[in-house]
């Protein structure tokens, strides 16, 4: 049997734009909305299947495979929803099947004078000896699809 590990990690990322709360928060809880940034690099990842249940108590599903065959597989469930203020949830990201992470992710939304203020928290653990070689692999995903939520608020 291979050995059972876990290893901790945890990032804050704070985020303007430049548009309210409302409209920030509409773009984690509207399945259209989210398609439209919440996905892997574009021209390297390809979506395979999507689903979200925007509740407490509901669940998010994204797959993808990237070019090269790896598939990666996001499976969300939601602890705690105040609309225009704050989403709680943990998640698990499998890569080809195989269960790499689990996380509990905070997502704030403040008002700031030019619109919201996004705070993503997320505390993770590695699982099995699978392991981020830099660090902050998974930091600078985040920070990449929070990217994507700007440019697509700024198109619609």
């Amino acid at each position: 049997m291979a050995d059972r590990t876990a290893q901790h990690a945890s990032f804050v990322i704070e985020h303007d734009y430049d548009a309210t709360p409302a409209r920030v928060f509409h773009a984690f809880a509207d399945p259209a909305a989210k398609r439209r940034w919440f996905h892997g690099p574009v021209g390297k990842w390809t979506e395979i299947s999507r689903e979200q249940d925007f509740r407490v108590g509901g669940q998010e599903r994204v797959s993808g495979g990237f070019s090269g065959g790896a598939v990666s597989s996001f499976h969300g469930h939601y602890l705690d929803i105040v609309p225009d203020r704050r989403i709680v949830y943990a998640y698990d990201m499998h890569l080809d099947g195989r269960k790499i992470s689990v996380s509990l992710a905070t997502v704030e939304f403040i008002a700031v004078s030019r619109g919201t203020r996004l705070v993503f928290t997320e505390q993770l653990v590695y699982l099995d000896g699978y392991d981020d070689p830099n660090g902050k692999q998974r930091e600078e995903g985040s920070r990449s699809l929070l990217d994507n939520l700007d440019a697509a608020l700024r198109q619609s």
